[in-house]
């Protein structure tokens, strides 16, 4: 099958050569990037991406050029989407770099990267079978100002996925400095005890994760199920007591847990939250 990307608003066959050497987000990890997905032609949670993308790049001070806006990014998100015969259901990503050299010599010429996928259908329905998690233990992710980021920085994640699989997991939890579990290696944690729904705060170093948003902003209707939704910190002994577990992105929505450590969980509130937001 062809496949086609978009590079600063020129689509372009996804075999070519693209990035150069010196681009600051290959060399230093030095960008951010939105993955979306796309239904029926429509993206969905749109406006949460995009505000989390431009609060990201003005954190770390981008020059961004005039046509690089929500509604021209859409146009061309869709347009790739038909060219890759994708429109239906896609996973979409969007990586944006502030430019190209040296640390001290950045030539900050922003660039832009879309590419795209066909999704199978499956991705609508929650997990038939539970996901199989732990702990990574090889890294802690600091607290600053750039942790709650989609950053190009990704390493932690990435080794953390690497150990996940050497293991068998379906997915590791990213410890942060204070010992404490922040997220996963794509996914926000939830977790719910006496019908209620926890989260760790933005405080303690997680993505702001789309459907993390999606489901506070969701309060309301979560309440319609006798269920209250609070910010907490997370802690191996807290998930261990915890009575279900579920993960959150923007691509697979919610995905249920089955098993940390030695510990069992069941879907129950897990089943009827995703029916809530679907």
């Amino acid at each position: 099958m062809e496949n086609f990307v978009s590079y600063n608003g020129k689509i372009l066959d996804a075999g070519k050569s693209i990035i150069n050497g010196p681009d600051h987000s290959y060399r230093y990890g030095d960008g951010l990037f939105e993955t979306m997905k796309v239904k029926k032609g429509s993206l969905l949670h749109a406006e949460y991406h995009f505000e989390r993308l431009f609060e990201g790049v003005k954190i770390l001070k981008f020059t961004v050029p005039p046509l690089f806006k929500k509604q021209n990014i859409m146009e061309e998100i869709g347009r790739l989407c038909e060219k890759n015969n994708c429109s239906d259901l896609a996973r979409v990503r969007l990586s944006v770099s502030r430019g190209s050299g040296g640390l001290y010599d950045c030539d900050d010429q922003f660039s832009y990267l879309i590419e795209c996928w066909p999704l199978e259908e499956s991705i609508n329905l929650l997990n038939e079978n539970g996901l199989v998690i732990d702990i990574f233990p090889d890294a802690r992710k600091s607290i600053d100002i750039f942790s709650n980021l989609k950053s190009a920085n990704y390493l932690p994640y990435v080794m953390a996925a690497v150990w996940a699989k050497e293991n068998k997991l379906n997915e590791a939890l990213i410890l942060n400095q204070h010992y404490r579990i922040c997220d996963a290696t794509i996914a926000n944690v939830f977790w719910v005890k006496d019908n209620m729904i926890f989260t760790p705060p933005l405080s303690e170093g997680p993505v702001a994760g789309v459907m993390r948003r999606k489901i506070l902003d969701s309060e309301l209707q979560i309440l319609k199920l006798g269920l209250q939704i609070v910010e907490s910190v997370l802690t191996e002994e807290i998930l261990l007591n915890a009575d279900e577990v579920f993960l959150t992105n923007a691509t697979s929505g919610i995905r249920w847990v089955k098993q940390f450590d030695k510990k069992n969980y069941h879907n129950k509130i897990s089943n009827k939250i995703f029916s809530a937001l679907v």
